[in-house]
């Protein structure tokens, strides 16, 4: 997968641009808040619909404009691909090779990325807020159908809740509106905790490996699905979707009295070990940057797995964050192989040696120039 070109109009401090990034390596040089961060950021949202910094889509319009567009040409390996979508106050506009498409979800996948940033530390040590949206964005790249399931879960979820928050139904009662939520709620909740499972699978697979290789074998890397409630070894849905309804029916009466739904995907978590030991609670600063790199590289050969060809990678501002030897790991990762984009205030903290290919594109207040 290769990102040939990339057009804004009216995106952040862009009010238009427009980028030829047909190298294997672009990197953007420049001060910071010079807007390097937002050219890597709307590579993002051609991928996900949405910003890995911010929930407002409204602060992705520019100040002069009512909405803005994005437009990318990609090379696929069945052919060329143009990718347009537009954001306003209103909504979404996704299309393909100038089809629109009526579900987001149909427009995710067209293009695939791995975003790498300092902030990614916190999936490591961070809230279990964090790691779940990062189940989420992942999963939903390879698998557009699991944010399907995931959209409706959250609806039902915040129906629930505004449900237990205006009911206090004493013990015992009946209650055949909330059966209703809980069963719908079971029924997505056990799609979205089966996919999430086979993901970290997955994921567990590549990660394991890469990370030996990055330690020379001194370190083990074990990633545990940490669901809400034990799923056993259950395969079939039916049965862990009973095991569901009963944990809900245990927990009834406290829900009432917090107002709040205590189980299902929204309370799982996702844990790191190293040599069986926790690494948010009792890894150094030097496992858990070597653990997040190591699944942002695992990330990079599961997706290939899954759809068949390499994600774009972006490198926000993360080479003069990694010592000599984990740069030197990723650079080897994505080299010849991956598309890759880097963000950084000064060359000096890329190992420009190393890089065959490279673009350099000087950023300064909101106007790209050069390629040298």
């Amino acid at each position: 997968m290769f990102l040939n070109r990339l057009a804004l109009k009216s995106y952040r401090n862009y009010d238009q641009i427009e980028l030829t990034t047909d190298s294997n390596v672009n990197i953007f040089v420049g001060p910071n808040a010079q807007g390097k961060t937002n050219l890597l950021e709307s590579i993002y949202v051609l991928a996900m619909t949405k910003s890995h910094r911010t929930h407002q889509d409204k602060e992705l319009i520019g100040w002069n404009g009512d909405q803005t567009q994005l437009h990318a040409q990609i090379q696929k390996r069945y052919g060329s691909c143009q990718l347009d979508l537009s954001i306003s106050t209103k909504g979404k506009k996704a299309k393909i090779n100038g089809l629109e498409q009526k579900k987001l979800s149909n427009f995710i996948g067209a293009l695939n990325v791995v975003m790498f940033a300092p902030e990614d530390l916190e999936i490591v040590k961070g809230t279990p807020g964090i790691r779940r949206r990062f189940l989420d964005m992942e999963i939903g790249q390879v698998q557009p159908s699991y944010l399907y399931d995931l959209s409706q879960y959250q609806k039902i979820l915040l129906q629930r809740n505004n449900y237990l928050k205006q009911n206090f139904a004493g013990k015992g009662s009946p209650d055949a509106m909330l059966d209703i939520w809980n069963e719908q709620l079971a029924l997505y909740g056990v799609k979205i905790m089966k996919k999430r499972q086979n993901f970290i699978k997955k994921l567990q697979q590549w990660a394991e490996t890469i990370h030996r290789g990055i330690t020379n074998d001194s370190e083990e890397l074990l990633i545990r699905y940490s669901p809400s409630f034990d799923m056993g070894s259950f395969e079939d849905e039916s049965v862990l979707l009973n095991q569901f309804m009963i944990k809900l029916s245990l927990v009834r009466d406290q829900e009432f009295r917090r107002g709040v739904t205590l189980v299902g995907p929204h309370r799982d978590d996702l844990l790191f070990y190293i040599n069986d030991k926790e690494v948010q609670t009792y890894g150094s600063q030097g496992q858990q940057r070597t653990t997040a790199l190591s699944l942002k590289l695992a990330e990079i050969e599961l997706i290939h797995e899954e759809v068949g060809e390499y994600p774009l990678l972006l490198l926000d501002d993360v080479l003069s964050e990694l010592d000599e030897y984990r740069q030197t790991q990723l650079i080897r990762t994505f080299q010849e192989k991956v598309q890759t984009f880097i963000t950084t205030t000064g060359l000096e903290s890329v190992h420009l040696d190393q890089l065959n290919h490279a673009s350099v594109f000087h950023v300064l207040k909101g106007n790209v120039s050069g390629r040298s």
